[in-house]
C-alpha cells in the first residue's frame, strides 16, 4: 500500500468508531500520532541519499517529539505497522523502534510494546493482524502475538500467544479462545 492509502485506512478506521472528519483531524490525538508515523516512516524507508535523509529525519524526529509531548504517544519511524491502525485514546503509549504490528490493530491508552529478555531471548514483539491491546497493558520481549488476539486491560504479556486467544492478568493467562472479534 502507498503511504496515502495507509493514512486513508487509518482515517477510515477512526471514522468507523463514529468520529467526523472535523473531529478526527482536529481533536483525535491518536490519528495525529499515526499520521505523523506514516509520513516519517515513508521518509525513513524511502530516502537513500544520506545527507538528505539526515536532514529529513531530523525534521521528522522533531515532529515526532512534538506529537509525543502533545499526545503522550510515541511511535518511532522505524516501527512497522500494517494498515488500519487505531489508537483509541491518547496518553502513555510507547512503541519500541523495532515493533512490528500487523494490519487492523487497535491499542488503548497506557500501552507499551517494548524490548525485554536476555541473550538470544532479548527482543521486541511481533504482533499479528486484528489484535486488540487494551488499556495499560505491556507486551514485551522476543515473542509473537498471534492473529485475532485480545489482550485485556492491565495485562503483562512476555510469552508467545496463539491466534484467537483472549488474555488477562499479570502475567497474562489465556482465558478463552474467542479472540478479538467484536473488539476491532
Amino acid at each position: 500500500m502507498t503511504t496515502f492509502q495507509l493514512i486513508h485506512s487509518d482515517y477510515k478506521k477512526h471514522k468507523k468508531y463514529g468520529a467526523s472528519l472535523f473531529a478526527i483531524l482536529f481533536f483525535t490525538q491518536g490519528f495525529w500520532a499515526t499520521f505523523q508515523y506514516r509520513v516519517a516512516h515513508f521518509f525513513f524507508t524511502r530516502t537513500k541519499f544520506y545527507p538528505l535523509r539526515t536532514l529529513i529525519m531530523c525534521l521528522m524526529y522533531a515532529w515526532q517529539k512534538c506529537i509525543e509531548i502533545t499526545t503522550g504517544i510515541s511511535i518511532p519511524a522505524s516501527a512497522k505497522i500494517g494498515h488500519s491502525f487505531y489508537v483509541g485514546h491518547f496518553g502513555g503509549i510507547i512503541l519500541h523502534s523495532n515493533t512490528i504490528m500487523g494490519s487492523n490493530c487497535n491499542i488503548s491508552q497506557g500501552v507499551t510494546i517494548g524490548v525485554s529478555g536476555l541473550g538470544e531471548k532479548r527482543g521486541t514483539p511481533i504482533v499479528g493482524n486484528n489484535v486488540y491491546i487494551a488499556a495499560n497493558s505491556v507486551v514485551a520481549g522476543k515473542i509473537v502475538i498471534g492473529d485475532n488476539t485480545l489482550i485485556g486491560a492491565c495485562s503483562f504479556v512476555n510469552v508467545d500467544v496463539k491466534e484467537n486467544s483472549v488474555l488477562i492478568g499479570v502475567p497474562a493467562l489465556v482465558i478463552s479462545e474467542k479472540g478479538s472479534k467484536g473488539y476491532i
